[in-house]
C-alpha cells in the first residue's frame, strides 16, 4: 500500500498545500493546452526537491484541487474514520457507560469486567454497525470537505495570507467541514448510544431504529446534533490545526532532514506522532460535550442544560482517561491511514507549507 510513499513525497510539485497547479495533458511537462498557461516564470527547482515547480509527478492520479482530488480524499476519510472507530467500539462502549452510570462502572477496567460478566465478550461489540456506517459518513464529509474548504478559502484570501494565517485557515476549513459531517453522523450516533447504554433497549441497529421512531419520531435521531456540534467542531478544529502545525514543527525542529529526504518509515513515524499529539488535545477539549451527548441520547426527554446542571463540573469529566487513550490512538491511526490511502490512490500530497517567493521578496525589500 505504501510502495510509492517516498517517491510521491520526494517529487511533489506543489510549493504549498494551498497552491493549485495545472498539469499538461499526457504527462508532458514541457507543453500545455491553450486554456492552461505554462508556468515559465519560475524555472528554478523548489529547495529540497529534485524537479522544477512546473513539472508533474508521474505517480499522481489527479490534479491537486480538482473534483477527483476532493472525491478521492473523501474515500480516504471513509477508510480512516470508519475502520478506526469500529476497531475501538469496546473501549467506546465502556467509556459511554462510565459517563452515564459512574456508580455501576467505577473505572475503565471495572467497566470491562462488569460488561463481560453480564453480557459476555460479544457484549463489547454492541453498536459496531451504526459506528461503522456513521463514522464512515462522517469521515467522507470531514476529510473530503476539509480539503475543499481549505483550497477554496485559500483562493479567497490569497497565497501570502494563506501562509501567514495558515493556522486560522486550518481552523476555519475544519470547522466548516465538521458542520456537515455531524449532520451525517448524528442519526447513527444516537442509535449507537441507545444500544450501548440503555439495558435491554436493543441489541442491533435494526432493532433500535423502529423503537426510536415510534417513541420520539425523527427528532430522536437529531436531538443530540447541537451537543454533537459542541463536541465535534472543537475536536475537529484541534485535530486538523494541531496536526498540520505539529507536522510542520516536527520536520523543522525534530527531524534532522527535509521530508523529501526521509524514508517512508520515517515519514509514517512523524505522521503517527503528530496524530497522537493532536488526539490528546482533541480529547481534552471536546470531552465535556461528549459526556452531554452520551447522557442526552440515553435519557428520553432530557435537555443539554439540564444534564450539565445535574452532572456538575466534575461529572463532566467522567471517562476522560479512556477517551484520551481512545481518541489519541484513533487520531494517530486516522492520519496514518489517510496518508497511506493518498499514496495508494496517487493523490497529491503537498509538503509542509513554505513561505511564498513574493513574501520573501517583500521582506528583502524592507
Amino acid at each position: 500500500m505504501f510502495s510509492s510513499f517516498f517517491q510521491t513525497a520526494a517529487n511533489s510539485p506543489f510549493r504549498s498545500p494551498f497552491t493549485r497547479v495545472q498539469c499538461a495533458d499526457g504527462g508532458n511537462a514541457t507543453t500545455a493546452p491553450a486554456a492552461v498557461p505554462a508556468i515559465s516564470n519560475d524555472p528554478q527547482p523548489v529547495v529540497g526537491r529534485e524537479i522544477a515547480a512546473a513539472a508533474s509527478a508521474s505517480t499522481d492520479s489527479c490534479e491537486f484541487g480538482s473534483n477527483k482530488y476532493f472525491a478521492l480524499c473523501g474515500i480516504g476519510g471513509i477508510l480512516s474514520c470508519g475502520t478506526t472507530h469500529t476497531f475501538v467500539v469496546p473501549l467506546d462502549l465502556v467509556k459511554c457507560r462510565l459517563q452515564v452510570d459512574p456508580a455501576k462502572y467505577k473505572n475503565l477496567f471495572h467497566g470491562f469486567k462488569v460488561t463481560v460478566a453480564e453480557e459476555g465478550a460479544r457484549g463489547l461489540a454492541k453498536g459496531w454497525f451504526p459506528t461503522l456506517i456513521g463514522y464512515s459518513a462522517q469521515g467522507l464529509c470531514k476529510f473530503g470537505l476539509y480539503e475543499v474548504f481549505k483550497v477554496k478559502y485559500a483562493d479567497i484570501i490569497g497565497e501570502e495570507n494563506s501562509y501567514l494565517y495558515r493556522t486560522y485557515l486550518y481552523l476555519a476549513a475544519s470547522a466548516s467541514a465538521e458542520v456537515f459531517a455531524d449532520i451525517a453522523l448524528s442519526p447513527f450516533e444516537a442509535a449507537k448510544v441507545k444500544i450501548q447504554t440503555v439495558p435491554g433497549y436493543a441489541n442491533t441497529f435494526r432493532e433500535a431504529v423502529p423503537k426510536m421512531l415510534k417513541e420520539e419520531g425523527v427528532a430522536a435521531f437529531y436531538k443530540g446534533l447541537v451537543p454533537l456540534w459542541m463536541r465535534q467542531i472543537p475536536y475537529t478544529m484541534m485535530k486538523f490545526a494541531c496536526f498540520e502545525r505539529t507536522v510542520e514543527l516536527l520536520y523543522k525542529y525534530v527531524v534532522p532532514k527535509p521530508r523529501a529526504d526521509c524514508s517512508k518509515g520515517e515519514q509514517l513515524v512523524v505522521t503517527f506522532a503528530a496524530g497522537y499529539i493532536a488526539g490528546v488535545f482533541c480529547a481534552v477539549v471536546s470531552h465535556p460535550a461528549d459526556v452531554v451527548v452520551s447522557k442526552l441520547n440515553q435519557t428520553k426527554g432530557a435537555t443539554a442544560g439540564g444534564i450539565v446542571k445535574s452532572l456538575g463540573f466534575m461529572g463532566m469529566w467522567n471517562g476522560l482517561t479512556p477517551r484520551i487513550i481512545m481518541i489519541g490512538t484513533l487520531t494517530a491511526l486516522q492520519w496514518f491511514i489517510y496518508d497511506g490511502v493518498k499514496v495508494a490512490l496517487g493523490i497529491p500530497r503537498p509538503p509542509p507549507p513554505e513561505k511564498p517567493a513574493s513574501l520573501i521578496a517583500k521582506e528583502k525589500a524592507h
